[in-house]
């Protein structure tokens, strides 16, 4: 093993090892690749609260989700359903990785999961007995089930590791935020192993209540909610909310080495940045995102021509679609028209926070297997998004390079590249 002054060294290589994810298209990883080769869509009406009143009435919901097959009883009462889906997810990574926290150093195994609202059900419900009982019958664990670290930090908890432990919390930007900053923290030698993603139950009322005030979710397609996701088409009208995680277990990779894991790919690459336009609308002009990519080839070192496919924010919203295409013609100039682009959305729906962490896990699969996921429900071209989206079918390709990216309400932008694994 290295020495300490050693382990400081930037040049210390990051490697995926494990993915965990819990959706409305699968839960394990290996069901959700499944179902996303395959085109199927995990959105339907939403069963968990009454949505009559309300314009959107879908959703992905995790219908088949028992946290009692990851979690203690005690704990799952005093922690919302964000957490819930955190832990789950960080379970079935380390599962898939192979990784035994008893086998490994606890204090080197750090955790890092975004969340972008957090416990938005339990400010629902104490807010109503608040309300309506008062303040005597506020439950003494509304502030700890709530707030947004309590992702990671009953993770820890449960799994018994003790290194660096927080909450990125920026929008939809706050799964790929947090396994950048994982990535981070192995380059400098702070840790062996991390688990990042993001993890997100804001499927309930109030949000949805808020969400439909903006007019930012799809209304179109209620009678046929399989449909109503539909990115870069021109007829997109809005996004659908999804609940569940996505966590990634990153490794160095002598670490991975070490203990003769299965390594997925290589995470190559981080970059952030902010619009500084408006705190909903992207900037039409997208230099921050366009930066975000140019950024990665520059710490890369590799070439617009290098990078295979991309897994797109895709929202299926008028301007997130059209911002993002511009964004990536901007940095990829001709070679943009040669990317595999697709939005997986169009299957999970938007999983808000937890997002970046669900796409990283499937960029991470279509390098392993060299499959483009499909963009589903892409039916009428869009002038203004004029680039290839593997419409509705996945397709074989060699995939070497693989970037996902993601936006967030206050002009977030986070992209992650990923690279097919060498020892070279």
């Amino acid at each position: 093993m290295p020495d300490k002054f050693e382990r400081f060294s930037i040049e210390n290589r990051v490697v995926v090892t494990g993915l965990g994810v819990v959706t409305s298209l699968g839960i394990g990883i290996r069901q959700l690749w499944d179902n996303i080769i395959a085109g199927k869509s995990g959105i339907g009406v939403v069963q968990t609260f009454d949505v009559s009143n309300f314009p959107c009435k879908i959703a992905g919901e995790v219908l088949n989700f028992k946290a009692s097959d990851y979690m203690d009883a005690k704990m799952i009462k005093r922690s919302d359903q964000f957490v819930h889906y955190a832990v789950a997810g960080a379970k079935l990574a380390l599962e898939d990785a192979g990784i035994k926290i008893g086998e490994v150093d606890a204090e080197r195994c750090g955790i890092i999961i975004g969340s972008g609202i957090g416990g938005m059900e339990t400010i629902n419900e104490q807010s109503y007995i608040f309300r309506e009982k008062g303040a005597r019958y506020v439950s003494p664990f509304m502030v700890p089930s709530l707030i947004c670290n309590m992702a990671p930090g009953i993770t820890a908890i449960e799994i018994g590791v003790r290194g660096p432990n927080f909450s990125t919390v920026s929008a939809c930007t706050s799964g790929t935020h947090s396994i950048g900053e994982a990535y981070h923290m192995l380059k400098l030698g702070k840790a062996d192993i991390m688990l990042a993603g993001g993890a997100e139950a804001a499927v309930n009322s109030l949000s949805f209540a808020g969400f439909c005030a903006m007019r930012a979710m799809s209304t179109s397609y209620n009678d046929c909610p399989w449909e109503a996701s539909r990115p870069f088409d021109a007829t997109r009208d809005g996004f659908v909310m999804a609940n569940g995680s996505g966590i990634i277990v990153l490794e160095t990779l002598e670490h991975a080495l070490h203990r003769g894991a299965r390594i997925y790919c290589e995470l190559a690459g981080y970059s952030a940045s902010c619009d500084a336009y408006h705190i909903t609308s992207p900037d039409p002009e997208v230099k921050g995102l366009a930066k975000c990519f140019t950024d990665l080839l520059r710490e890369t070192g590799l070439s617009a021509a290098d990078v295979d496919y991309i897994n797109a924010h895709g929202t299926s919203t008028e301007y997130n679609d059209k911002c993002e295409t511009k964004a990536m013609r901007d940095a990829f100039g001709d070679y943009a028209k040669d990317l595999l682009i697709s939005s997986t959305k169009s299957m999970t729906g938007h999983l808000l926070g937890a997002a970046g962490g669900l796409e990283a896990a499937i960029c991470a699969k279509a390098i392993e297997t060299g499959k483009a996921p499909p963009t589903i429900n892409y039916k009428n071209p869009d002038p203004d998004c004029d680039l290839n989206y593997v419409p509705n079918t996945a397709v074989n390709a060699d995939i070497n390079v693989a970037i996902s990216d993601n936006l967030g309400f206050g002009g977030q932008n986070g992209a992650l590249l990923f690279k097919k694994f060498s020892k070279d």
